[in-house]
């Protein structure tokens, strides 16, 4: 029997064909055999959900942040965000701070 590969998005080993595609039951991702899973950037939150681009996440504590007069209180909700590379893989906007890098441990996916 031919192994089928993790899924590259959430490593699930239950993978399973659907005609021309692999698709993952877990997180339902469908892919092309033939497409490579090295440009895939996986980011959890911190419960361990995946986190995609354009996603909505809940902040679970209060952040100081360098040079602004107040922090980012916990549970501001934080819209539309950029997966990047680095120690902050979180790229966003927040209202009344501006654009900001956020570290995906303080995020909840909402």
């Amino acid at each position: 029997m031919e192994s089928l590969p993790n899924c590259p998005t959430c490593q699930s080993i239950y993978v399973y064909e659907d005609g021309s595609l692999l698709v993952c039951p877990e997180c339902r991702y469908e892919w092309q055999p033939t497409e490579s899973s090295e440009d895939t950037l996986i980011v959890k939150d911190s419960n361990g959900n995946l986190l995609k681009d354009g996603d909505t996440v809940t902040v679970i504590k209060d952040l100081k942040v360098k040079g602004a007069p107040k922090d980012i209180k916990q549970g501001t909700r934080v819209k539309n965000i950029r997966l990047v590379e680095g120690d902050h893989p979180i790229d966003c906007k927040i209202e009344g701070f501006g654009a900001m890098k956020l570290k995906s441990e303080f995020v909840k996916r909402s």
